[in-house]
């Protein structure tokens, strides 16, 4: 049971951190005007990137944790 959960836990780090690593690259955008470039970025679609990205560095760790439990 362990052993399926650590699994789980994987995957879902590794959606986790894709989704994360995709909000941070849509959080920004550039335009270029005149010769001048104009940024603008979204604070909370950077703020839930992180969240997710650590969110799913957690998962990892607990999933890693379990897989290498061995029985007893």
């Amino acid at each position: 049971m362990k052993k399926v959960i650590g699994i789980i836990l994987i995957v879902a780090a590794l959606v986790l951190g894709y989704m994360g690593i995709n909000g941070l690259s849509d959080s920004s955008k550039s335009v270029e005007l005149l010769g001048m470039e104009i940024t603008a970025e979204d604070g909370s679609a950077k703020q839930n990137a992180y969240i997710e990205l650590g969110l799913g560095v957690v998962a990892l760790v607990g999933g890693i944790f379990l897989l290498g439990q061995k029985k007893k």
